[in-house]
């Protein structure tokens, strides 16, 4: 799942090298955090939450043939995007 969201953002972002991915393993759900440059977020975002979207979607899709649940969130300096905002 990691190497699937890092690919994915890698490609959408200037700085790929700035790309920090972590894996937390919960007791239902897999929580996959994501760290950018600052200057990367709103393309990672898109407009309206278009493009984060589209990723959380893929992730689903992917995350439910393998039979588990996960949750993609965005950390930008210590606050963490979700879905809801």
């Amino acid at each position: 799942m990691k190497e699937f969201v890092a690919y994915i953002v890698k490609n959408l972002v200037d700085h790929p090298d700035k790309v920090k991915i972590n894996e937390v393993g919960g007791t239902q759900t897999l929580i996959i955090e994501l760290v950018v440059e600052k200057s990367d977020i709103g393309k990672i975002i898109g407009k309206k939450g278009k493009t984060i979207n589209a990723i959380r979607a893929l992730l689903m899709a992917v995350a439910s043939r393998n039979g588990i649940r996960v949750s993609l969130e965005i950390i930008e300096d210590g606050k963490v995007h979700t879905e809801q905002e």
